[in-house]
């Protein structure tokens, strides 16, 4: 066997089914295996494996074992002459294994090799080429020096920047995306240290290549396409602690005596307030926009309130400071919230989401408004008026910084959209229908040749001012997409492939927002969009609930467990409904393909149905998990209403 991929996959199904057509163009001519090792998916990634691509070696983990441990599983059992490890969110052009091969074989002191990435924005990923990340380098990138002075030799040596990105030179550090190595020096090295769960294995395996007698080398010869992800996470707490402990791993392992505390000690302190810095600008970042819509709709309901007051009241001290200054705070925060919890905020901008939430918020203040005290109550006008102006205060604003060109708000929304396709007519007319699918109704759909060239691209993107620029994976190579792709990057037009026999078209930079990501499973109770309704809904019907308890806790067949039910659901230790059994709990041999994690239900998916007409809860739940909607736990509730 001459080459084995390796692939550790974790919940990206359709960039997996993208990688693995790339890798098999790659490795024709090439006796080629390929492993793929599935860290207990939820997303039908096992199962997709299966039917479309029987031939590759799957290990199908019942759990999580980390990046490093799920590798070796792998490199245990492969027999290729070199071994590649790949990530699932990459494409590989069809020259990268034959160029790959052909540099070991001249090169015979090359025992790592890694190749030029670039991002689906056409741009080249620092990470391509590392330096070791010794005390004063990992200093400089900790601190954001490196920043400062990128070309630098010993500023900028984490990323190696003093050398020619286009230049084959000798690194330090191979990155874990794109890890080719060769059976000797495999022997020599061994496998991935399983101490690390994920970040530093690709590190420590490198460093351990060079202390086998081999060198590291960069090949920008070749190029893939990587989808990175890295640094939507890197202001999570989560992320500090595996980075971290990932370091703490390296220095003990390879500092020895005082010096390793005394590093330890000063990359920890480092590393925190780094962390705490990106978390910090993060939240600010996230708060931002909630901060403006608050100081928007409140300054409008205190017009509104003083409007209220002199015409209608007759008296312009008709409502008390508390109210102006507490009670109406409270309200937007209450419609902000709601907002939020339907998806004002996420990007791209959806009017509907924005309606949605404040108006769930405005049903829900009149509910409550409902229940107070009459010296509490000064006027529903003003809840309903002030609500109507945070919607139109949202918009506007939104509106304004789509004006001013600002990154996530200028794009238009997806029915007024143009697209241009480049492929051959009959992938265009299949690009064409897969809008359809997907529920796209662009204004305009035009085409392109694949062989046209970027300069002519250029030239039609700018006469038909289009939005999203689509590459058909079946008749444009890799190769070419990326030449496109980083010859226009600075047009602001949006990159996607529609993979080959896929029905599916992948964004630019998918892990930004769920909506990059255009997939016929958009109904899929895992979406961040579907997850938020679901507890959204569960909020919306605690609450209404809550304040119908002297009406229906008198006809609930078991009241001792009606308000503890509606708690449980309240603080989100339950959802009002769940599967019909725990799968968490059953043997992976039992399922075809791990269904998303829920909380326990209140009602279970079967509830749906009369006992007697009930048909396997598995099927039930697996529809309820692959085509969720609302309406569904709205017609469960209701239909059990008295079984609370």
């Amino acid at each position: 066997m001459k080459l084995s991929v390796i692939i550790v996959n974790y919940n990206v199904k359709y960039f997996l089914e993208q990688c693995l057509h790339s890798v098999y163009a790659a490795a024709e001519g090439i006796d080629t295996e390929v492993w793929v090792v599935d860290n207990n998916s939820t997303d039908g990634s096992v199962q997709m494996l299966r039917e479309r691509f029987p031939m590759v070696h799957l290990i199908a983990n019942s759990d999580n074992p980390g990046f490093a441990k799920a590798n070796n599983q792998a490199l245990r059992e492969c027999t290729g002459d070199y071994v590649l490890l790949l990530n699932p969110d990459t494409v590989v052009q069809r020259d990268t294994f034959t160029r790959c091969i052909a540099f070991f074989e001249s090169h015979a002191e090359c025992g790592g090799l890694s190749v030029k990435m670039v991002n689906g924005e056409g741009e080249f990923l620092k990470e391509s080429k590392r330096g070791f990340p010794s005390p004063k380098t990992s200093f400089y990138k900790i601190t954001g020096l490196i920043k400062l002075f990128p070309h630098n030799k010993t500023v900028g040596a984490y990323y190696m920047g003093h050398l020619s990105d286009d230049e084959t030179c000798e690194v330090d550090v191979l990155p874990g995306a794109f890890i080719m190595i060769s059976r000797p020096a495999l022997d020599k090295t061994g496998l991935l240290d399983e101490s690390y769960f994920m970040y530093g294995e690709d590190i420590d395996w490198s460093w351990r290549i060079r202390l086998s007698g081999y060198k590291n080398y960069y090949l920008p010869e070749t190029r893939i396409l990587h989808y990175k992800g890295e640094s939507t996470k890197k202001g999570s707490m989560n992320y500090v602690y595996t980075f971290y402990n990932a370091m703490g791993i390296f220095v003990k392992k390879y500092y020895g005596g005082k010096g390793a505390r005394r590093y330890n000690l000063l990359l920890q302190l480092a590393i925190w307030l780094r962390a705490s810095l990106d978390f910090l600008k993060r939240m600010l970042g996230h708060l931002a926009m909630p901060a403006v819509d608050f100081v928007v709709s409140l300054a409008g309901l205190l017009c509104i309130k003083q409007i209220w007051a002199t015409y209608w009241a007759e008296n312009v001290n008709y409502y008390p400071n508390f109210y102006s200054w507490g009670i109406l705070p409270l309200y937007v925060l209450i419609l902000l919230m709601a907002s939020w919890l339907s998806g004002g905020y996420d990007k791209p901008v959806k009017t509907v989401r924005i309606v949605q939430g404040i108006g769930l918020g405005a049903l829900c203040l009149l509910v409550f408004y409902s229940l107070m005290d009459e010296t509490l109550r000064f006027s529903r006008a003003i809840i309903l008026f002030g609500s109507l102006w945070s919607i139109v205060a949202a918009l506007c604003v939104r509106g304004l910084l789509g004006a001013l060109g600002v990154a996530g708000y200028s794009a238009r929304p997806e029915s007024r959209r143009r697209y241009l396709i480049v492929g051959s007519d009959e992938e265009q007319k299949r690009i064409t229908e897969l809008f359809g699918n997907l529920g796209i109704e662009p204004k305009e759909v035009a085409a392109a040749p694949a062989g046209i060239s970027s300069e002519e691209l250029r030239s039609r993107l700018a006469k038909g001012k289009v939005d999203e620029l689509i590459f058909s994976g079946a008749d444009v190579a890799v190769s070419t997409i990326l030449d496109h792709t980083v010859a226009l990057r600075d047009t602001g037009v949006y990159f996607r492939i529609a993979p080959k026999e896929m029905d599916v078209l992948i964004g630019s930079n998918y892990t930004n927002s769920p909506e990059e990501l255009y997939h016929p499973d958009h109904d899929d109770i895992s979406s961040s969009t579907n997850r938020r309704n679901k507890r959204l809904f569960d909020l919306v019907v605690s609450v209404l609930l809550l304040a119908l308890t002297p009406l229906l806790f008198w006809f609930q067949k078991r009241k001792r467990r009606y308000l503890s039910d509606i708690l449980s659901v309240l603080t989100g230790r339950r959802s009002w409904v769940g599967y019909s059994q725990q799968y968490d709990t059953l043997p992976m041999q039992q399922m075809t393909a791990p269904l998303p994690h829920l909380r326990k239900g209140i009602f279970r998916t079967t509830d749906s149905l009369p006992p007697v007409r009930r048909p396997n809860g598995l099927l039930l739940d697996q529809q309820y998990a692959q085509d969720y909607h609302v309406i569904t736990d709205l017609t469960i509730v209701m239909k059990n209403i008295r079984k609370i």
